[in-house]
């Protein structure tokens, strides 16, 4: 398999910053947006605001046609989860069927309960789906500091194929044909960096933010058995190394959504928090499953509006004592 061509669907800081990588690979790149204004302003400053103080890469050529850009030989689909199917229904009738598209957001879709491969493969059934998920700020990938992620997909052949296309000097993927638990650890994490983030800006402390990830990883691991994922996979970059990286930095969207929380405060708009919509679909299924998610609940309530974060850590503490496990 051959990836000469490579079109990133979505132009925001996450997108900008694939985008770049994949130019660094040796790929002829093409960055693609809807706002044809903002993809215009883009194209004549190489620089994305949404990513700003980063310049494009040479190889890499901003583009508002969809039509234009899906007949690359690789699609990076790289907008938000809940606009996923939204995506793979514009891209029915304009991409040729065989081509794989690799799914780099991170959550769950509300009101189906599908994880994005799923939801890809209602819309585009003869379109092999890849998941790109692990440990990886934009910020620090576009600038090429070290990084490195997994690539999923259910053939190993084609999962070894696009984790060598998209290898660039700075950005190393390990292939997996675990789908579902890579992308059971890149939603769950954001609930429970959720989490971290309240605690945090709730202040109560490093041991206490220290056992929201221990434990909010043990409910990470309980899930993800669940759903048939690999211990190994949760383990990995996409699970524990995810988790890791975003419970404890203000550059995780999800942590900032939530110390803002935890200070008493409305989150600042403009930039998204997957967390705060995955919540609810998780604990969900995760009931439909019996599997106990306390720390999930407990993000899904506050951000909800059913449980102040006060009464929701008092609940926690409360529980009854157990094995750890």
């Amino acid at each position: 398999m051959q990836f000469r061509s490579v079109t990133v669907l979505g132009a925001g800081a996450w997108g900008t910053a694939l985008a770049n990588v994949a130019a660094r690979a040796g790929h002829e790149v093409t960055l693609w947006g809807r706002d044809a204004a903002m993809m215009a302003q883009i194209a004549r400053t190489r620089e994305n605001p949404r990513l700003a103080g980063v310049a494009l890469e040479a190889l890499v050529t901003p583009q508002a046609d969809l039509a234009k850009v899906a007949q690359a030989d690789l699609l990076l689909a790289v907008v938000p989860a809940q606009a996923t199917r939204d995506l793979a229904m514009r891209l029915k009738g304009v991409v040729s069927p065989g081509k794989p598209i690799v799914l780099c957001s991170k959550g769950i879709e509300r009101g189906t309960g599908l994880f994005m491969s799923e939801a890809l493969a209602l819309a585009l059934p003869e379109n092999p789906a890849a998941v790109l998920s692990g440990p990886s700020f934009a910020a620090d990938v576009s600038r090429g500091l070290p990084t490195a992620v997994t690539l999923a997909a259910q053939d190993e052949g084609l999962a070894q194929a696009i984790a060598a296309a998209l290898s660039a000097p700075s950005f190393r993927l390990y292939h997996s044909t675990d789908v579902i638990g890579v992308e059971i650890g890149g939603a769950a994490k954001n609930v429970l960096a959720i989490a971290c983030g309240i605690a945090a800006g709730r202040g109560l402390g490093a041991s206490a933010v220290a056992a929201l990830v221990a434990r909010g990883f043990a409910e990470l691991s309980r899930f993800g058995r669940a759903c048939g994922a690999r211990p190994d996979t949760l383990m990995g970059l996409s699970g524990l190394g995810d988790l890791v990286l975003t419970c404890g930095s203000t550059q995780s969207r999800n942590y900032s959504f939530g110390y803002a929380i935890g200070r008493g405060e409305t989150p600042g708009p403009g930039k998204l928090a997957e967390g705060a919509f995955t919540a609810a679909v998780l604990v969900e299924l995760a009931g439909a499953k019996g599997v106990d998610m306390p720390i999930s609940q407990s993000v899904d309530a506050i951000v909800a509006g059913r449980i102040s974060v006060d009464a929701a850590v008092e609940a926690l503490l409360a529980r009854p004592s157990k094995a750890e496990g």
